[in-house]
């Protein structure tokens, strides 16, 4: 087996977790890591033996030839010039979500993807979660029928919105949901209501509803919030649930999380995601950094996941957050 040659722009601690996932995977070398900060440079050299650092991603992408794929983890609002520098420098990208806050830049990233003849991959790596990807496959093999109703709800503590409210809930929450909305129902949205609820007055709202009519018929309520008290301690509690004609599929993440309860509180160790265990990294993006590394070592399109589907995700989201600010539907 060759080797893939990866390399990653931006090291917050998303970017670290893509680092680590890489680390994990035989057939991937980690040729080189950029960011501007200084000391994360330096963290990814002593830590993890990074060689090859890099504080500017032009410098990186025209010094380091050998690279195939770029994992883009920069701040939400900073995803198009490095996705673009990549794409033209001839190499595959990952771009975590969202893939950007504007639907034009997201045309800009799919438009260079074709023009290069490189992938863009969307970092929505919950089709990569067994069971989001199980029920997928439930609807595909017509057990319930045509998806006639899709309700998805995301909850997280509130002491994370001092931090992400510098990004829309749209896009730093629902943005999961809308995602897997639109695979599910495997149709493009018409339609869209939204009404929002900023409970401390915050140009973000703590709180989002948004509902969508999509072509197919099928109807979808999706609801985030960042409105878990911070003294409930760190609990996962999402809900999917999708009703079709012949039948319903559901699950509840509060009830698949792994409680830890001791003196100074209580927890959910999510493992589904990204975790370290005895030593070994599991979870969805490591699954999904697999998937995507294979298909480029073995020439086949990563499917799996559309840009397609993030592109039109970022124009329903642009849609949401305008219907929740001029308090009416949005045809698209």
């Amino acid at each position: 087996m060759r080797t893939l040659k990866v390399g990653i722009i931006g090291l917050g601690s998303w970017g670290m977790s893509h680092l680590e996932a890489y680390r994990q995977l035989p057939f991937v070398e980690i040729a080189a890591v950029c960011d501007a900060n200084p000391e994360r440079l330096q963290a990814a050299k002593e830590q993890y033996n990074i060689v090859n650092v890099y504080d500017d991603a032009g410098a990186m992408l025209s010094q380091e030839a050998d690279i195939e794929l770029v994992s883009i983890v920069t701040f939400e609002r900073n995803h198009l010039q490095p996705t673009l520098l990549a794409l033209q420098a001839g190499k595959h990208v990952i771009v975590e979500k969202p893939i950007t806050t504007d639907p034009d830049e997201a045309r800009q990233m799919l438009a260079a993807s074709q023009q290069y003849g490189r992938y863009a991959v969307p970092g929505h790596l919950l089709r990569f979660e067994p069971k989001y990807a199980e029920i997928k496959q439930i609807i595909e093999s017509g057990q319930i029928g045509k998806p006639a109703s899709i309700y998805l709800k995301r909850s997280r503590e509130n002491g994370l919105f001092a931090t992400y409210q510098r990004t829309h809930t749209v896009y730093e929450l629902m943005i999961h949901d809308l995602d897997q909305a639109i695979w599910y129902a495997g149709s493009r949205v018409k339609k869209v209501y939204a009404t929002g609820n900023s409970v401390t007055g915050a140009k973000t709202p703590e709180i989002l509803w948004a509902q969508l009519q999509f072509e197919s018929g099928t109807v979808a309520v999706l609801h985030s919030n960042w409105m878990t008290p911070d003294a409930a301690g760190i609990a996962i509690n999402d809900y999917t649930e999708v009703i079709g004609e012949k039948g319903t599929v559901h699950f509840d993440t509060g009830l698949a999380g792994v409680q830890v309860w001791t003196g100074s509180g209580r927890a959910t160790t999510d493992v589904s995601i990204h975790h370290v265990q005895n030593g070994r990294v599991i979870g969805c993006l490591a699954e999904q950094l697999n998937y995507v590394g294979q298909c480029i070592m073995y020439g086949r399109n990563p499917d799996w996941i559309s840009f397609e589907d993030a592109l039109h995700g970022i124009e329903v989201a642009d849609a949401i957050v305008r219907s929740a600010s001029e308090g009416k539907e949005i045809i698209l």
